[in-house]
């Protein structure tokens, strides 16, 4: 591997040994490519997703819009889908990527969709 990536590699497995998600409070991590990004609900309890959206989902690929605001209606979808499942709480995990951009539009959306972190 490369250097970014290694680096990025140890910034993750840091955060995930201080934070950690259950049934209640459930870990909302982001995956990020160059083309899309991805948001999970994950109950690392029993090592289940609960809900996920996506930049690749039709109602969000058919909006012609810059990345960032894609990644803002992921977020707003993944809160849609975290209300609907009963859950206001969640623990934000950023799998190492800096907290700014498409990761930080992600956290605002989802914010606006109602969820807590």
């Amino acid at each position: 591997m490369d250097n970014k990536s290694t680096a990025r590699q140890k910034i993750r497995y840091r955060i995930r040994k201080k934070i950690s998600g259950s049934s209640a409070i459930p870990r909302l991590t982001i995956f990020r490519s160059n083309a899309d990004i991805y948001a999970q609900l994950i109950d690392d309890n029993s090592g289940v997703t609960i809900a996920a959206a996506s930049s690749r989902q039709k109602d969000i690929s058919a909006q012609k819009a810059p990345k960032t605001s894609k990644s803002k209606m992921v977020g707003e979808a993944i809160a849609k889908k975290a209300t609907d499942l009963g859950v206001k709480k969640v623990v934000f995990d950023r799998s190492g990527y800096i907290y700014h951009g498409r990761v930080k539009a992600v956290a605002d959306g989802a914010r606006e969709g109602g969820l807590d972190f």
